[in-house]
């Protein structure tokens, strides 16, 4: 990247509506970040004999060339995992703990690298890079601190009390095959590994191709604060390659990406026997009532709606609002949407980035005509921004949209939401609740236990009151994930951590068998059974 395609003019394209961010004078390139020296480090873990190579979105340059995986190098790298997992899972889990929390340091400290590299991979905005610097550190430091309580060995009442002892055990299933997604590569990949690596697993990742280098830079700051590197395996190529390969060779599998190929990952696991977790997608709804602050509101649903470029399974894509404020709601949503400032250089300033891929930009393009042309009416936004990188398409604003609109059900994953308005709230509960999907809502009121109300009617794994996807998701001792097509199983929380895990019940009977004993013949044996059974529901023993 030249130093003129990094920086980018102040003032807005003819093109749109919104201004261009500038680049401080001085501001890093890709070059200057992706070295040489940069690219042999990060990829001397990769298992690939083949070659491939990623590319910025934001001008559409190589950024690097990688080594590509066959189904004969993933083999091999299960191989190794496996090989190295044992001795990893026999330390104490305070001493693989401590790990983590060794990283989470690392990354506060070193986090302008990752940032750089989060940024030349997907074209976030900085600031949206920075999301996933808090996300991964508030998972260390969680998973750091409480792996030991979550593992630990647990009592339980035996059959038959005192006389029975049963301890549950926390067994590590083994080598996690983990395939991992373009939008969030820090947060998404290496954040969901660690609760698998504290538990005792070893992991072999799939990153998308496409920001492959942030993966690696997690890896090998995870080696630097003690990881075995042996326990962390990479591998990298063509989804459709090397994704049933992960899938055919792991003890468990992690997979975050489209309901479509979830549901093939989950069929590949489930005709070996081996659990799966699978975040999928979302059409996010975000409701907002006839009390809410509407200046409040509107300012979280540019959050809600276009951080990442939209690009978030959590963001929200359809706004419900009461026909009472929809008016001056929708006035100063589209006032601050118009406002926000584009921008491609590796510096804060910029409020949106660019889409990732020729994909997205097809599928936002395609879901914004087709409404306009069945319709629909652009509140702000609707166009491409080639000015600035030749994947940027402004924050888009419709209104008036109707089925079968393709953007009125379809996940669009972009930066496009769509207004509609409503009257009471069990209309509007229906109304959110009308998807396939159920992975985030968000709530706008000034009454609390209103939107306590609501959300739980609401068939979403997480929902917000009175921001948009943040605090959910950032409340990492909570369990985060999807109902109906958005998933199965959950990361954060004791569930995130537990999933890595085999449950193993180890019970001793002591002093007497659990059988005819001390003379007793069937009958009699069977009696006593029953007169104890009944104690104990007397004595209200589990």
């Amino acid at each position: 990247m030249t130093d003129s395609q990094a920086l980018t003019s102040t003032s807005a394209a003819a093109a749109g509506t919104n201004p261009v961010a500038a680049a401080p004078a001085g501001v890093r390139t890709a070059a200057d970040v992706v070295t040489p020296e940069v690219i042999a480090q990060l990829t001397r873990g990769v298992v690939g004999s083949g070659r491939t190579a990623n590319h910025t979105p934001f001008t559409g340059e190589k950024l690097a060339d990688l080594p590509e995986s066959t189904p004969e190098d993933v083999a091999t790298a299960f191989e190794r995992a496996r090989a190295a997992q044992p001795a990893w899972a026999a330390l104490p889990v305070r001493h693989r703990a401590a790990v983590l929390l060794r990283f989470h340091d690392l990354v506060i400290g070193r986090q302008s690298e990752v940032l750089d590299l989060i940024q030349l991979e997907t074209g976030k905005a900085r600031l949206h890079a920075h999301e996933e610097v808090q996300a991964v550190a508030v998972a260390a430091r969680h998973y750091g601190r409480k792996a030991s309580a979550y593992l630990k060995p647990k009592r339980h009442t035996g059959v038959v009390p005192t006389l029975t002892k049963v301890t549950e055990l926390r067994q590590p299933r083994g080598v996690v095959g983990q395939i991992a997604p373009w939008n969030y590569p820090f947060e998404l990949s290496v954040g969901d590994a660690l609760p698998a690596f504290v538990s005792g697993n070893a992991v072999v990742m799939k990153p998308d191709t496409e920001t492959a280098l942030t993966a690696l830079w997690a890896r090998d700051l995870l080696i630097e604060a003690g990881l075995p590197a042996e326990v962390f395996q990479v591998v990298l190529g063509e989804g459709p390659v090397v994704g049933p390969e992960v899938v055919k060779h792991a003890d468990y599998v992690s997979f975050t990406g489209s309901t479509r190929t979830g549901r093939e990952v989950a069929q590949g696991a489930a005709a070996r026997l081996v659990g799966v977790s699978l975040e999928l997608g979302g059409k996010n709804a975000m409701l907002v009532l006839e009390d809410a602050d509407v200046e409040k509101a509107a300012a979280g649903a540019v959050r809600a709606c276009f951080s990442s470029a939209g690009q978030l399974c959590i963001s929200i894509e359809r706004l419900y609002v009461h026909e009472s404020v929809a008016d001056a709601f929708v006035e100063r949503f589209a006032a601050r949407t118009k406002a926000m400032w584009l921008g491609n250089s590796l510096a804060y300033g910029a409020d949106m980035g660019s889409l990732v891929g020729e994909r997205q930009l097809e599928t936002v393009s395609r879901h914004v005509a087709e409404a306009v042309e069945k319709g629909a009416r652009l509140v702000a936004g609707g166009v491409a921004r080639p000015d600035i990188g030749p994947l940027f398409y402004e924050p888009t604003i419709l209104d008036g949209v109707e089925a079968p609109m393709a953007v009125c059900t379809e996940e669009t994953f972009g930066p496009v939401v769509s207004i509609y308005r409503f009257r009471d709230e069990d209309e509007v509960v229906a109304l959110a609740n009308a998807t396939p999907y159920g992975l985030n809502s968000s709530v706008w009121t000034k009454d609390g236990r209103r939107g306590h109300r609501v959300a739980a009617r609401l068939r979403t794994g997480t929902v917000n009151i009175n921001e948009g996807y943040a605090p959910a998701y950032g409340s990492v001792q909570s369990p985060m994930g999807g109902m109906k097509d958005s998933g199965l199983g959950r990361r954060h929380g004791s569930e995130g951590i537990l999933k890595y895990t085999e449950a193993q019940t180890v019970a001793q009977q002591r002093l007497i068998p659990l059988a005819p004993s001390f003379g007793m013949d069937d009958e009699k044996y069977a009696a006593f059974m029953s007169r104890s059974l009944k104690a104990m529901k007397a004595f209200r023993l589990r």
